[in-house]
């Protein structure tokens, strides 16, 4: 495919530069542009992506753009399923949350963001997410794969369990990890929308603590912020949101790990925790671009879940 025919018309020209920024997990390509003294972000879906879907995909970024927690779309290809939106420069949520002066801040922006992103209304024709039947094909998947016995335990566990809906669905990101979370200085905006669908609020409450590793205390003032109400004991169904979001996560990148070349093991002597996962990737000792840094990430996750 030839990018410059991905831009509309006022952005190509002889000084606009394209650079690949990363592929996603659903096979996306993600580019920098850089044109007019501006910056823009473009990402080109899989081709197989059916059009209906595309169109929806969009027409949800579109509108949580509006809501002021997505990047605003600029530009739409329907032939070369192609979205330009304006590039969100970060200046480091991580940072503020991991900053003991900044973190209840951080916190409580987080929760806010996800509320307004659950009043965007439904779009017609969405939709819902069934992240249990993911995780039940997803395992299917792992037939014949070795891995430590706890990985099947955790996830017998979470597909035996009821399960919760103890809220209406809303307009959902379903995917809230770090990668995902930029601050720009004023605002918390989400990026990649391939998974947005109507989905509990809890689960994308739940999938920010995750992998933000918050505690109790900082889940229940997560929740608090969201539902603009006093802090109180988490609902049991945020628990199970909890594990089912760690066992899916950790089982989609053993699958990604075993489909990338890793060999797998029936043993591990001390599967890692996320916190040794991240300490890791920020020394650059791990990167789970490697079959070995998504296998970690997967054992890292399963446990994570089976903790909550």
């Amino acid at each position: 495919m030839n990018l410059p025919d991905c831009l509309p018309e006022s952005l190509r020209g002889p000084t606009t530069t394209i650079t690949r920024i990363a592929t996603g997990l659903s096979g996306a390509g993600v580019y920098k542009i850089d044109a007019g003294g501006e910056t823009f972000a473009l990402k080109i879906s899989v081709e197989q992506e059916p059009l209906d879907a595309w169109r929806r995909k969009v027409e949800i970024q579109e509108r949580a753009a509006a809501a002021g927690v997505a990047p605003r779309v600029v530009h739409a290809d329907a032939e070369r399923r192609a979205v330009v939106s304006a590039f969100v420069a970060d200046r480091s949520f991580i940072a503020l949350v991991v900053d003991p002066r900044t973190r209840a801040d951080a916190v409580v922006r987080l929760g806010d963001t996800l509320r307004r992103l659950h009043d965007v209304p439904i779009p017609d024709g969405a939709q819902p997410r069934d992240p249990r039947a993911q995780l039940a094909q997803i395992a299917g998947e792992l037939t014949g794969f070795a891995r430590p016995a706890f990985v099947d335990e955790a996830i017998a566990r979470v597909l035996a369990e009821p399960p919760a809906r103890d809220r209406a669905p809303v307009l959902s990101h379903n995917d809230v990890n770090p990668t995902n979370l930029v601050f720009d200085g004023e605002r918390i905006v989400l990026l990649d929308w391939d998974f947005a669908a109507p989905n509990d609020p809890l689960y994308d409450l739940a999938a920010a603590s995750l992998f933000l590793r918050f505690d109790g205390a900082t889940c229940a003032r997560l929740v608090a912020a969201h539902d603009g109400a006093p802090e109180a004991p988490l609902p049991e169904a945020f628990g199970a949101q909890r594990r089912l979001i760690g066992v899916l996560c950790g089982t989609l990148f053993l699958h990604l790990a075993r489909i990338s070349g890793h060999a797998g093991a029936a043993t591990v002597d001390a599967p890692p925790s996320l916190a040794d996962v991240h300490a890791q990737m920020r020394t650059r000792a791990l990167t789970v671009a490697t079959p070995d840094g998504k296998w970690a990430m997967g054992l890292a996750l399963v446990r994570e879940g089976t903790a909550a």
